[in-house]
């Protein structure tokens, strides 16, 4: 992957959060007071979620490759977990993903950000997350193995 590619990445990521309904920034430059910045805090809420992998997936790689993307499936399932009270999922991207297929990835995860959206679950990403297997390939992944966590 050329590095001009992957410096893109978080461009494009941050971009297409933006298409969640989520509060906007605003331009405004000027430093709140400490009264402002009390008061949006406050309006936030407490933050209640868990790391998200969708049931039919053994990683990170087979959560948003496209032969094992199952949009239904984490709308179901981010539904549950809304439910259950969570207001935020952490999810980690591999970047194999992103070597992949940019284009097909973006648009994923586009989609997976407007689910989570219409949950009213706000997404943290985990960037470039490729440390739990030592020899990561793209494509089909491997069972799962009994009693080894990250198998």
């Amino acid at each position: 992957m050329r590095r001009r590619e992957a410096l893109k990445f978080p461009l494009l990521l941050a971009a297409g959060t933006g298409v969640a309904r989520v509060p906007r920034a605003s331009a405004d430059t000027t430093r709140w007071s400490p009264d402002r910045a009390n008061r949006w805090y406050q309006a936030q809420g407490w933050l209640v979620g868990a790391n998200f992998i969708p049931s039919n997936a053994i990683n990170q790689l087979e959560m948003f490759q496209p032969g094992s993307y199952d949009p239904r499936r984490i709308d179901t399932e981010l539904g549950w977990a809304r439910a259950a009270g969570f207001n935020t999922v952490r999810v980690f991207l591999h970047d194999q993903l992103w070597a992949q297929d940019a284009r097909g990835f973006q648009g994923r995860l586009a989609q997976f950000v407007a689910v989570a959206a219409r949950h009213n679950i706000k997404p943290l990403f985990v960037l470039f997350d490729s440390c739990w297997d030592p020899h990561p390939r793209p494509g089909r992944q491997r069972a799962p193995r009994p009693g080894i966590h990250n198998s």
